[in-house]
């Protein structure tokens, strides 16, 4: 809010946005690392929902009676620059965006595939062979032979042979 109120709201954006991120990937990271027992987690859902439910509503209606009663901002005096600009006219986001999208736009693409880099190797950090996963070792699947996949082997029948009856012959019974 510091910034806002010094007139850098790309500043005060970027600063939340990385501080998002931030938390975001640091919560996934921990998340990942920790073997969380979901069902162990559910148990007593049903008993705090009611509670849940009127905090969020009470959050909702405060919200609303925010945002339709407005801000009720006051205006400031505006001040001229040295170049005789109104210092209100020119805005500094804007004037910030056009020069990360123009001049700087190879080290913003850069940054942005370091972080997406990072995002997957945390991830890829994280996960361990489980009990319950199956996961296969790609060098394993690489290295494996033709001769190592298949092998023939001739056994010899354990099914006993079945009698051989002429048909002629009654199976059953008794003679008389």
């Amino acid at each position: 809010m510091i910034w806002m109120l010094l007139k850098a709201e790309f500043l005060s954006l970027t600063l939340m946005l990385v501080y998002v991120g931030a938390v975001m990937v640091l919560f996934l990271f921990v998340v990942m690392m920790l073997d969380v027992n979901i069902e162990s987690l559910r148990v007593g859902f049903w008993k705090h929902f009611p509670v849940a439910a009127v905090i969020g509503i009470l959050i909702i209606l405060e919200m609303c009676a925010l945002l339709i009663g407005g801000f009720r901002v006051t205006e400031e005096p505006r001040a001229v620059n040295a170049l005789g600009n109104v210092a209100g006219e020119i805005s500094n986001t804007r004037e910030l965006g056009k020069l990360l999208y123009t001049r700087y736009l190879y080290p913003l693409e850069v940054a942005a595939a370091l972080l997406l880099v990072a995002m997957i190797a945390a991830v890829a950090l994280t996960l361990r062979h489980r009990k319950d996963t199956k996961a296969i070792d790609s060098g394993d699947q690489v290295r494996v032979k033709a001769s190592d996949r298949l092998m023939v082997i001739n056994l010899k029948s354990t099914k006993p042979a079945l009698p051989v009856t002429a048909p002629d012959e009654p199976t059953g019974g008794s003679k008389a």
